[in-house]
């Protein structure tokens, strides 16, 4: 096998992700589209907005980027020490792209005065995340390992 082989094959393998550092930003996501809920505008859409911009980093550049994955590798992960076992990236990187989906229409409805439908995008939001940090339930990541049973497998 050439080094090129070895090189090509390190990029398609899926990048490993602490599970719990998951949870944390479900935990943290869960406190953040909570407040949406309640506080009054333009609170509500400044916090939502900046909720948007985490979900877009983590589905689009990558979850080690996003700003709860650092804060959990600064400040939590340092404390409980390496995780038993890894979990593939793809699953939770999608879900973040629901999420993003979500709480983007969340912050376009109430920037359009559609309030029913931000509260009702933004509490489905939480209910994902609530799931995630408590249950350990990743609905996202669920969906994305269903919509792969569907895809046809590329020869």
């Amino acid at each position: 096998m050439s080094s090129q082989d070895t090189v090509a094959r390190q990029q398609s393998a899926p990048t490993q992700v602490d599970p719990r550092g998951l949870r944390v930003a479900a935990g943290i996501t869960a406190v953040v589209v909570a407040l949406v809920l309640v506080l009054p505008s333009p609170a509500r859409e400044i916090l939502l907005a900046v909720q948007v911009a985490v979900f877009a980093t983590a589905a689009f550049v990558g979850l080690g980027r996003s700003p709860y994955s650092i804060f959990f590798k600064k400040f939590i992960r340092p404390r409980i020490g390496a995780p038993a076992e890894l979990e593939d990236s793809r699953p939770p990187r999608f879900a973040q792209l629901v999420g993003f989906a979500f709480t983007a229409v969340a912050l376009v409805a109430f920037l359009a005065g559609a309030t029913t439908v931000g509260l009702v995008a933004t509490a489905f939001a939480l209910i994902a995340a609530l799931l995630n940090s408590v249950l350990g339930f990743c609905l996202g990541c669920e969906l994305y390992l269903l919509l792969r049973r569907f895809t046809p497998v590329s020869a």
